[in-house]
């Protein structure tokens, strides 16, 4: 892993497993944190493996990746049972 984003996805990642831990239990957040969770580990995995794309175009396709799964975990920051009162 490389010690600039690669580190900080990582980083990222065991925040939001840490966080997840601390939200109550009820069944909007448990499909909330499920997919919080998915979506986060994802965005750095396809970073990982952008680093050993078979080609430029690869490389570009598994970052364009990352950057959706990014993208999908701030929606669960946004849209949380408690904003929607």
């Amino acid at each position: 892993m490389d010690e600039g984003l690669g580190k900080r996805l990582f980083d990222f990642a065991v925040r939001v497993i840490k966080f997840s831990r601390i939200l109550p239990k009820s069944k909007e957040y448990d499909i909330i944190k499920y997919q919080f969770l998915k979506s986060a580990t994802s965005s750095g995995a396809n970073y990982e493996e952008a680093q050993g794309g078979a080609s430029k175009a690869d490389f570009t396709n598994k970052i364009n990746i990352s950057l959706k799964e990014m993208r999908e975990t701030n929606y669960p920051l946004t849209s949380s049972p408690r904003r929607a009162g």
